[in-house]
């Protein structure tokens, strides 16, 4: 009987002595493990997972962010009365040479008729104009008429092409761009088109005034002025700050 309980408590001893081993190389393992660092193809591994997440939260936002915005409100106001007071300054111009002039050919011929021949030096730079005549009339009412006109169209111009504000909606697939207008900030044309047909044709740290936004299907480019706001810089340069080859 002694003998029995003898090789039963060494059995018993031996058993949980093997597991206390196994546990503590286990803990040992886990611990060793975990301080080591890791292994050069593990972090480039997690260096590239962290970077895909990165692109993936900038050109893909969860909702609409602003990525540009520049409040022109004042300057367009001034700029649209100036240009509607030229329109206006020309447009009577060539209303008034349009009913104003009269031909006085009639009266210079009889004039001419009267005076003396005279055969002074002056004589060679004097010549005669008739600015009565179909021609000069005509002619200066449509140079005014045209002047106005392009002043207008150029004030309009630039309104119509500078930016204000720059959408990119949720998903990054469409950027909406507002421009400018003398009413406010949000009252001017908005253009929703998708990101694949937006391109920037200089950098903006490159350009030294304007960044030059060119969209498909619009013949001129759209203006972003430096002196406004780029509220993520990585987010604006990875979307619509990128050269992109239209079909």
């Amino acid at each position: 009987m002694g003998f029995e309980r003898l090789c039963g408590a060494l059995q018993w001893y031996s058993k949980h002595a093997r597991l206390f081993n196994i546990q503590q190389k286990v803990g040992v393992f886990l611990n060793t493990s975990l301080s080591s660092p890791s292994p050069p193809s593990v972090r480039v591994f997690q260096v590239s997972v962290a970077v895909r997440r990165g692109l993936c939260t900038s050109t893909r936002p969860i909702k609409d962010v602003i990525l540009f915005e520049h409040d022109k409100t004042g300057f367009a106001r001034l700029l649209a009365l100036f240009s509607g007071g030229q329109f206006v300054f020309w447009t009577y111009l060539a209303h008034f040479a349009y009913t104003g002039l009269r031909d006085t050919g009639g009266a210079q011929e009889q004039t001419k008729q009267n005076a003396p021949t005279s055969t002074a030096l002056a004589g060679m730079w004097s010549f005669e104009m008739n600015l009565g005549s179909n021609t000069w009339r005509y002619g200066f009412t449509l140079g005014c008429l045209t002047i106005g006109a392009g002043i207008l169209a150029l004030g309009a111009l630039f309104c119509r092409r500078s930016v204000s504000q720059v959408f990119l909606h949720q998903g990054g697939r469409m950027v909406t761009v507002s421009t400018q207008s003398p009413l406010g900030v949000g009252r001017g044309r908005k253009i929703t088109v998708p990101l694949s047909e937006v391109a920037c044709y200089a950098h903006r740290q490159e350009s030294p005034s304007f960044i030059p936004l060119k969209i498909k299907g619009h013949r001129f480019f759209f203006l972003l002025d430096k002196s406004g706001t780029v509220t993520n810089n990585r987010q604006f340069d990875l979307t619509v700050g990128a050269f992109r080859k239209f079909k």
